[in-house]
Protein backbone atom coordinates (compact mmCIF):
# COMPACT_ATOMS: atom_id res chain seq x y z
CA UNK A 1 0.00 0.00 0.00
CA UNK A 2 2.93 2.23 1.00
CA UNK A 3 4.25 1.32 -2.74
CA UNK A 4 0.76 2.23 -4.49
CA UNK A 5 0.80 5.55 -2.03
CA UNK A 6 4.30 6.59 -3.53
CA UNK A 7 3.32 6.15 -7.25
CA UNK A 8 0.19 7.95 -6.58
CA UNK A 9 1.83 10.80 -4.73
CA UNK A 10 4.65 11.03 -7.83
CA UNK A 11 2.06 10.71 -10.78
CA UNK A 12 0.22 13.18 -9.26
CA UNK A 13 3.50 15.88 -8.96
CA UNK A 14 4.78 15.01 -12.35
CA UNK A 15 1.71 14.08 -14.49
CA UNK A 16 -1.95 14.70 -13.03
CA UNK A 17 -1.48 18.36 -11.52
CA UNK A 18 0.86 19.92 -14.09
CA UNK A 19 -1.54 18.68 -17.02
CA UNK A 20 -4.53 19.67 -14.85
CA UNK A 21 -2.72 23.78 -14.10
CA UNK A 22 -1.88 23.19 -18.26
CA UNK A 23 -5.98 23.13 -18.43
CA UNK A 24 -6.68 25.67 -15.78
CA UNK A 25 -4.40 28.06 -18.07
CA UNK A 26 -7.05 27.95 -20.37
CA UNK A 27 -8.70 30.21 -18.58
CA UNK A 28 -6.03 32.39 -16.91
CA UNK A 29 -6.01 35.99 -18.74
CA UNK A 30 -1.64 35.59 -17.63
CA UNK A 31 -1.11 33.38 -21.04
CA UNK A 32 -1.89 33.98 -24.79
CA UNK A 33 -4.16 30.88 -25.22
CA UNK A 34 -7.16 31.65 -23.03
CA UNK A 35 -10.12 31.97 -23.79
CA UNK A 36 -10.34 35.63 -23.58
CA UNK A 37 -8.10 36.32 -26.05
CA UNK A 38 -8.74 33.48 -28.05
CA UNK A 39 -12.63 34.88 -28.37
CA UNK A 40 -11.51 38.06 -29.24
CA UNK A 41 -8.85 37.09 -31.94
CA UNK A 42 -11.64 34.82 -33.38
CA UNK A 43 -13.59 37.57 -32.77
CA UNK A 44 -11.60 40.08 -35.39
CA UNK A 45 -11.37 36.56 -37.85
CA UNK A 46 -14.81 36.70 -37.63
CA UNK A 47 -15.02 40.34 -38.59
CA UNK A 48 -12.77 40.11 -41.30
CA UNK A 49 -14.84 37.19 -43.10
CA UNK A 50 -17.85 39.14 -43.02
CA UNK A 51 -16.22 42.37 -44.45
CA UNK A 52 -14.30 40.28 -47.50
CA UNK A 53 -17.58 38.53 -48.01
CA UNK A 54 -19.25 41.99 -48.69
CA UNK A 55 -16.26 43.07 -50.95
CA UNK A 56 -15.89 39.47 -52.71
CA UNK A 57 -12.34 39.24 -51.55
CA UNK A 58 -13.14 35.65 -50.42
CA UNK A 59 -14.37 32.42 -51.77
CA UNK A 60 -15.35 30.65 -48.21
CA UNK A 61 -18.65 29.90 -47.90
CA UNK A 62 -18.84 29.96 -44.24
CA UNK A 63 -16.87 31.29 -41.36
CA UNK A 64 -15.07 27.49 -40.58
CA UNK A 65 -13.87 27.09 -44.11
CA UNK A 66 -12.86 30.92 -43.76
CA UNK A 67 -10.39 30.10 -40.65
CA UNK A 68 -9.48 27.21 -42.20
CA UNK A 69 -11.93 24.35 -41.23
CA UNK A 70 -11.56 20.23 -40.87
CA UNK A 71 -7.97 20.54 -42.74
CA UNK A 72 -6.55 22.65 -40.47
CA UNK A 73 -7.56 22.26 -37.14
CA UNK A 74 -8.21 18.25 -37.56
CA UNK A 75 -4.80 17.55 -39.59
CA UNK A 76 -2.27 15.22 -37.80
CA UNK A 77 -0.10 18.09 -36.90
CA UNK A 78 -2.86 20.11 -35.54
CA UNK A 79 -3.85 17.47 -33.50
CA UNK A 80 -0.42 16.95 -32.70
CA UNK A 81 -0.40 20.19 -31.35
CA UNK A 82 -3.24 19.87 -29.01
CA UNK A 83 -1.69 16.82 -27.14
CA UNK A 84 2.07 18.64 -27.20
CA UNK A 85 0.27 21.51 -25.52
CA UNK A 86 -0.63 19.05 -22.74
CA UNK A 87 2.72 17.32 -22.23
CA UNK A 88 4.63 20.86 -22.46
CA UNK A 89 3.68 21.05 -18.79
CA UNK A 90 4.66 18.13 -18.02
CA UNK A 91 8.41 18.55 -19.29
CA UNK A 92 8.11 22.03 -17.79
CA UNK A 93 8.06 20.25 -13.99
CA UNK A 94 10.44 17.16 -15.00
CA UNK A 95 12.94 18.90 -17.14
CA UNK A 96 12.93 23.03 -17.65
CA UNK A 97 12.51 24.16 -13.87
CA UNK A 98 14.77 21.68 -12.47
CA UNK A 99 17.35 22.52 -15.07
CA UNK A 100 16.55 26.01 -14.56
CA UNK A 101 16.56 25.86 -10.81
CA UNK A 102 20.31 24.25 -11.13
CA UNK A 103 21.53 27.31 -12.59
CA UNK A 104 19.51 30.15 -11.07
CA UNK A 105 21.82 30.46 -7.86
CA UNK A 106 24.17 31.45 -10.15
CA UNK A 107 22.50 33.84 -11.89
CA UNK A 108 22.55 37.78 -9.94
CA UNK A 109 18.58 38.45 -9.47
CA UNK A 110 17.31 41.80 -8.90
CA UNK A 111 18.00 41.99 -5.08
CA UNK A 112 21.11 40.92 -5.36
CA UNK A 113 22.19 43.53 -7.86
CA UNK A 114 20.44 46.15 -5.70
CA UNK A 115 22.36 45.35 -2.60
CA UNK A 116 25.56 45.31 -4.96
CA UNK A 117 24.66 48.87 -6.09
CA UNK A 118 23.64 50.30 -2.37
CA UNK A 119 26.84 48.85 -0.71
CA UNK A 120 28.77 50.80 -4.02
CA UNK A 121 26.88 53.76 -3.99
CA UNK A 122 25.33 53.91 -0.43
CA UNK A 123 21.29 53.52 0.01
CA UNK A 124 18.84 56.24 -2.41
CA UNK A 125 16.15 57.84 -1.52
CA UNK A 126 12.97 56.26 -1.76
CA UNK A 127 10.59 57.85 -4.02
CA UNK A 128 7.27 55.74 -3.11
CA UNK A 129 4.96 53.97 -4.84
CA UNK A 130 2.82 56.21 -7.48
CA UNK A 131 0.82 55.02 -11.17
CA UNK A 132 3.42 56.69 -13.32
CA UNK A 133 6.47 54.72 -12.15
CA UNK A 134 4.95 51.37 -12.12
CA UNK A 135 3.54 52.23 -15.98
CA UNK A 136 7.29 53.36 -16.95
CA UNK A 137 8.81 50.06 -15.20
CA UNK A 138 5.82 47.89 -16.35
CA UNK A 139 6.96 49.37 -19.76
CA UNK A 140 10.91 48.48 -19.41
CA UNK A 141 10.51 45.05 -18.74
CA UNK A 142 7.69 44.66 -21.53
CA UNK A 143 10.34 46.45 -24.08
CA UNK A 144 13.16 44.52 -22.69
CA UNK A 145 11.53 41.05 -22.76
CA UNK A 146 10.30 41.42 -25.93
CA UNK A 147 14.52 42.70 -27.71
CA UNK A 148 15.65 39.10 -25.71
CA UNK A 149 12.99 36.86 -27.13
CA UNK A 150 14.03 38.62 -30.93
CA UNK A 151 18.09 37.99 -30.28
CA UNK A 152 16.70 34.71 -28.52
CA UNK A 153 15.00 33.41 -31.54
CA UNK A 154 17.16 34.39 -34.10
CA UNK A 155 20.16 32.82 -32.10
CA UNK A 156 17.62 29.49 -32.88
CA UNK A 157 17.89 29.92 -36.73
CA UNK A 158 21.35 29.72 -36.48
CA UNK A 159 23.32 26.22 -37.53
CA UNK A 160 23.63 24.48 -34.66
CA UNK A 161 20.62 25.43 -32.58
CA UNK A 162 17.89 25.26 -35.85
CA UNK A 163 17.65 21.47 -35.25
CA UNK A 164 15.58 22.30 -31.61
CA UNK A 165 13.55 25.55 -33.27
CA UNK A 166 12.81 23.27 -36.44
CA UNK A 167 10.28 21.42 -33.93
CA UNK A 168 8.26 24.97 -34.12
CA UNK A 169 8.35 25.47 -37.71
CA UNK A 170 7.79 21.77 -38.64
CA UNK A 171 4.33 22.19 -38.18
CA UNK A 172 2.49 22.44 -41.95
CA UNK A 173 -0.70 24.26 -40.47
CA UNK A 174 -1.05 26.29 -37.82
CA UNK A 175 -3.24 26.82 -35.33
CA UNK A 176 -3.53 28.70 -31.86
CA UNK A 177 -1.89 25.66 -30.03
CA UNK A 178 1.17 25.83 -32.23
CA UNK A 179 2.51 28.36 -30.52
CA UNK A 180 3.09 25.59 -27.69
CA UNK A 181 4.83 23.68 -29.79
CA UNK A 182 8.39 24.59 -28.66
CA UNK A 183 11.42 22.33 -27.63
CA UNK A 184 12.40 22.71 -23.92
CA UNK A 185 15.51 23.11 -24.53
CA UNK A 186 15.14 26.64 -26.19
CA UNK A 187 12.44 27.35 -23.53
CA UNK A 188 15.17 26.70 -21.10
CA UNK A 189 17.84 29.13 -22.88
CA UNK A 190 14.60 31.38 -22.80
CA UNK A 191 13.86 31.34 -19.51
CA UNK A 192 17.65 32.32 -18.37
CA UNK A 193 18.32 35.03 -20.86
CA UNK A 194 15.21 36.60 -19.08
CA UNK A 195 16.03 35.63 -15.73
CA UNK A 196 19.53 37.75 -16.44
CA UNK A 197 18.30 40.74 -18.30
CA UNK A 198 15.71 41.55 -16.10
CA UNK A 199 17.47 41.17 -12.80
CA UNK A 200 19.64 43.60 -14.05
CA UNK A 201 17.23 46.22 -15.33
CA UNK A 202 15.05 45.60 -12.15
CA UNK A 203 17.72 46.25 -9.99
CA UNK A 204 19.04 49.64 -12.16
CA UNK A 205 15.37 50.81 -11.60
CA UNK A 206 14.77 49.56 -8.18
CA UNK A 207 18.29 51.43 -7.07
CA UNK A 208 17.15 54.57 -8.78
CA UNK A 209 13.87 54.37 -7.05
CA UNK A 210 15.17 53.73 -3.41
CA UNK A 211 13.29 50.23 -3.23
CA UNK A 212 11.41 47.57 -4.92
CA UNK A 213 8.86 49.21 -7.85
CA UNK A 214 6.05 46.57 -8.90
CA UNK A 215 4.66 46.74 -12.41
CA UNK A 216 1.29 47.78 -13.05
CA UNK A 217 -1.33 45.06 -14.10
CA UNK A 218 -4.72 44.96 -15.27
CA UNK A 219 -6.34 41.71 -13.96
CA UNK A 220 -3.07 40.05 -12.95
CA UNK A 221 -1.83 40.90 -16.41
CA UNK A 222 0.92 43.30 -17.07
CA UNK A 223 -0.93 46.20 -18.89
CA UNK A 224 0.60 45.66 -22.12
CA UNK A 225 1.18 41.80 -22.39
CA UNK A 226 -2.97 42.24 -21.98
CA UNK A 227 -3.20 44.96 -25.16
CA UNK A 228 -0.62 42.86 -27.13
CA UNK A 229 -2.53 39.92 -26.78
CA UNK A 230 -5.74 41.36 -27.01
CA UNK A 231 -4.67 42.54 -30.94
CA UNK A 232 -5.60 39.17 -32.02
CA UNK A 233 -2.35 37.29 -30.88
CA UNK A 234 -4.07 34.11 -31.74
CA UNK A 235 -4.23 34.72 -35.05
CA UNK A 236 -0.54 34.83 -35.89
CA UNK A 237 -0.77 30.49 -35.16
CA UNK A 238 -3.46 30.40 -37.61
CA UNK A 239 -4.21 30.71 -41.58
CA UNK A 240 -6.53 33.71 -41.45
CA UNK A 241 -4.32 36.66 -42.84
CA UNK A 242 -4.69 40.03 -40.96
CA UNK A 243 -1.74 42.97 -41.55
CA UNK A 244 -1.63 45.89 -39.91
CA UNK A 245 -0.26 47.29 -43.16
CA UNK A 246 3.72 48.50 -43.94
CA UNK A 247 3.39 51.61 -41.19
CA UNK A 248 2.45 50.00 -38.78
CA UNK A 249 4.52 47.13 -38.99
CA UNK A 250 7.67 48.69 -38.68
CA UNK A 251 6.99 48.70 -34.40
CA UNK A 252 3.95 46.22 -34.62
CA UNK A 253 4.18 42.78 -35.53
CA UNK A 254 1.33 41.87 -37.31
CA UNK A 255 -0.68 37.48 -37.42
CA UNK A 256 0.23 37.99 -41.50
CA UNK A 257 4.15 38.90 -40.52
CA UNK A 258 4.31 35.81 -38.48
CA UNK A 259 2.83 33.69 -40.78
CA UNK A 260 5.62 35.35 -43.57
CA UNK A 261 8.07 34.04 -40.78
CA UNK A 262 6.47 30.15 -40.86
CA UNK A 263 6.37 30.54 -44.42
CA UNK A 264 8.68 28.00 -47.03
CA UNK A 265 8.99 30.31 -49.54
CA UNK A 266 13.14 31.13 -50.10
CA UNK A 267 12.46 35.22 -49.99
CA UNK A 268 10.92 35.14 -46.62
CA UNK A 269 13.54 32.84 -44.88
CA UNK A 270 14.58 34.55 -41.69
CA UNK A 271 12.20 37.64 -41.35
CA UNK A 272 10.11 38.88 -38.90
CA UNK A 273 11.63 37.27 -35.94
CA UNK A 274 9.85 39.74 -33.24
CA UNK A 275 7.29 38.89 -30.77
CA UNK A 276 5.38 41.70 -30.40
CA UNK A 277 7.06 44.36 -31.72
CA UNK A 278 8.40 44.41 -35.39
CA UNK A 279 10.69 47.50 -34.18
CA UNK A 280 13.67 45.43 -33.74
CA UNK A 281 13.42 43.60 -37.23
CA UNK A 282 13.46 46.93 -38.78
CA UNK A 283 16.39 48.14 -37.10
CA UNK A 284 18.13 44.89 -37.54
CA UNK A 285 17.44 44.55 -41.53
CA UNK A 286 15.24 41.81 -40.67
CA UNK A 287 11.70 43.19 -41.61
CA UNK A 288 9.11 42.00 -44.02
CA UNK A 289 5.92 44.19 -44.33
CA UNK A 290 2.76 42.73 -45.44
CA UNK A 291 -0.55 44.77 -46.92
CA UNK A 292 -4.21 43.75 -46.41
CA UNK A 293 -3.61 41.58 -50.18
CA UNK A 294 -2.96 37.82 -48.79
CA UNK A 295 0.09 36.22 -50.00
CA UNK A 296 0.43 32.39 -51.15
CA UNK A 297 2.16 31.13 -48.62
CA UNK A 298 3.15 27.05 -47.63
CA UNK A 299 4.03 26.59 -43.62
CA UNK A 300 6.81 24.14 -43.17
CA UNK A 301 10.28 23.96 -43.45
CA UNK A 302 11.48 22.51 -47.17
CA UNK A 303 12.74 20.00 -46.12
CA UNK A 304 10.40 16.59 -46.10
CA UNK A 305 10.15 17.32 -42.10
CA UNK A 306 6.31 16.66 -42.72
CA UNK A 307 6.72 12.71 -41.78
CA UNK A 308 9.22 13.67 -39.33
CA UNK A 309 7.43 15.13 -36.70
CA UNK A 310 4.55 13.60 -35.91
CA UNK A 311 4.85 12.20 -33.01
CA UNK A 312 5.86 13.78 -29.08
CA UNK A 313 8.87 11.54 -29.51
CA UNK A 314 9.87 12.99 -32.59
CA UNK A 315 9.28 16.65 -31.68
CA UNK A 316 11.54 16.08 -28.68
CA UNK A 317 14.12 13.66 -29.28
CA UNK A 318 14.90 14.46 -33.11
CA UNK A 319 16.66 17.91 -32.19
CA UNK A 320 19.24 15.78 -30.09
CA UNK A 321 19.95 13.07 -33.00
CA UNK A 322 20.50 15.76 -35.25
CA UNK A 323 22.46 18.16 -33.79
CA UNK A 324 24.59 15.37 -32.85
CA UNK A 325 24.99 13.95 -36.22
CA UNK A 326 26.17 17.81 -37.18
CA UNK A 327 28.86 17.56 -34.76
CA UNK A 328 30.30 14.17 -35.51
CA UNK A 329 30.31 15.32 -39.34
CA UNK A 330 32.34 18.62 -38.26
CA UNK A 331 34.69 16.47 -36.45
CA UNK A 332 35.45 14.39 -39.34
CA UNK A 333 38.71 14.97 -41.44
CA UNK A 334 37.78 16.85 -44.69
CA UNK A 335 39.80 14.59 -47.53
CA UNK A 336 42.90 16.41 -48.93
CA UNK A 337 42.27 17.07 -52.95
CA UNK A 338 45.43 14.84 -54.37
CA UNK A 339 48.00 16.64 -56.77
CA UNK A 340 46.34 15.37 -60.20
CA UNK A 341 42.54 16.58 -59.22
CA UNK A 342 41.17 19.83 -60.65
CA UNK A 343 41.03 22.73 -58.37
CA UNK A 344 38.75 25.43 -60.11
CA UNK A 345 40.29 29.25 -59.77
CA UNK A 346 38.70 31.40 -57.37
CA UNK A 347 35.85 33.66 -59.58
Amino acid sequence: MDVLSYVHERLAKWAIEPVADQFAGIFDPNGRFGVLFLCISYGIAYGLFRFRRHRGLTDAPSFWRFIGGRRVYFHPSALLDYRYYFVRAILKVALVLPIVGLVDPYILRSGDYLAFFTNLWGARPRLGENLSLSLLYGLGVFLLKDFVHYWGHRAFHSKWLWAFHKVHHSAPVLVPATASRVHFLEKIVEKLAIAVCLGFYAGVFWYACGGEVSRYTLFGVTYLVFIFNGLAANLRHSHVWLSFGPVIEHVLNSPAQHQIHHSDAPRHFNKNFGTNLSLWDWMFGTLYVTTSKPESIRFGTREKDDDRYLTIYSLVVTPFVETARKVIAAKRPQPVPSATSKTPFPQ
